[in-house]
């Protein structure tokens, strides 16, 4: 089985997170996969890959499969990021009618606002939605979201899969959290807070920021570290040195894969602000470390945080729900071992057996 897969231009980020273990996985699995995206992927050099320079030549998808020497069963789009992200599949699409191509269409859609993109590109998504063989959601809420939203799709349901978001069980994993605060030179007796995410409004730092001001009234003795880089990052400080918070929190900056685990460990609670969200790869990472979550009420997140023994949720936008929540969860005798064991379901490994199956069935027809 041959499979390409078109991903996302960021490296970091969840969708490429997504695409890069989707990719590493299946072909742990025996399926020969290609990658076509703007971005290399420098940790995957087993991988082929093709690389486009510049913004979003999706035109480029159009050349290459046409060109393409080496037969291809399956092109499985990853679309995220609004319009342009979504200008792949469209493409993809369009060649295979245009040259009578032979290969099955399938696509997962990531993008978080998925109710506002199917409001503004109805045209575009029923195009699209009628030309694949399957489009994958990760969350039951972009399911909902679009049989709503778009009337006449409930005949082509069976169409639709929801498979949910993972995390890599080789590289998120328990350490002994003063091990983990050793290694990164973090005191002992001090209460952690972590975040990871780009700097961008959508991940809703400033109200973790103004949240952490009532925390910290609370409790003196607490630090809150922010992973990630992004635009936003002087708004973020001004906000910070206005609220006097210098010294409990800290933005790191980008913080490479392989180091993210041990921030993991070393923190007590995992929070994630965001005003929009798919299913975060993060909080299945966090899970998979043993720490609770919390978290707003946001895309796929409620699908896991099903139980206040994984983690705590919040409103939307709420700084003062926000820190109730972080104090509550601060205070709170957590069983760490069983939010790993309800983590382990969500390995990109059963992710891929799951997506693999599809595959098979996609391709008896």
């Amino acid at each position: 089985m041959r499979v390409l897969l078109i991903g996302p231009i960021e490296k970091t980020g969840g969708v490429s997170t997504h695409t890069r273990y989707m990719a590493e996985k299946l072909r742990d699995m025996g399926v020969q996969v290609e990658i076509y995206n703007t971005s290399p992927y420098r940790d995957y050099p087993k991988l082929l890959e093709y690389l486009i320079k510049g913004y979003r030549k999706s035109l480029g998808v159009l050349i290459f499969l046409t060109r393409a020497k080496r037969r291809i069963d399956i092109v499985h789009v990853q679309a995220s990021g609004g319009i342009f992200g979504f200008m792949p599949a469209l493409f993809t699409i369009i060649t295979k009618k245009l040259f009578k191509l032979n290969f099955k269409v399938l696509m997962t859609f990531h993008y978080s606002k998925t109710e506002q993109f199917v409001k503004k590109w109805p045209k575009f998504f029923r195009y699209a939605f009628k030309n694949i063989d399957i489009l994958f959601l990760v969350s039951e809420k972009q399911f909902e979201t679009i049989l709503k939203n778009l009337n006449g799709l409930h005949y082509a349901k069976n169409k639709i899969i929801v498979i949910k978001n993972g995390f890599d069980s080789k590289k998120f994993f328990p350490i002994e959290k003063t091990i983990a605060r050793k290694m990164l030179g973090i005191p002992k007796d001090v209460k952690v807070i972590l975040t990871v995410g780009n700097l961008v409004k959508e991940k809703g730092h400033k109200y973790l920021i103004h949240a952490m001001k009532k925390v910290v009234n609370e409790k003196q003795n607490l630090l809150c570290f922010i992973i990630g880089r992004g635009p936003l990052k002087e708004e973020l400080e001004k906000i910070i040195k206005n609220l006097g918070l210098e010294n409990n929190i800290k933005l790191l900056g980008f913080v490479p894969d392989d180091k993210i685990n041990l921030w993991m460990n070393a923190a007590d609670i995992f929070v994630l602000p965001s005003l929009s969200e798919g299913n975060p790869t993060v909080m299945f990472e966090a899970l998979a470390c043993g720490k609770p979550f919390v978290g707003t009420r946001v895309g796929g997140v409620p699908e896991i945080i099903t139980s206040e023994d994984y983690g705590l949720l919040c409103e939307l936008a709420n700084p003062d729900d926000l820190a109730e929540k972080i104090l509550i969860a601060l205070e709170k005798e957590w069983d760490r071992e069983k939010i790993r064991k309800y983590a382990e379901q969500f390995t990109w490994d059963n992710i891929a057996k799951k997506v693999v199956e599809v595959y098979e069935e996609v391709l008896k027809v």
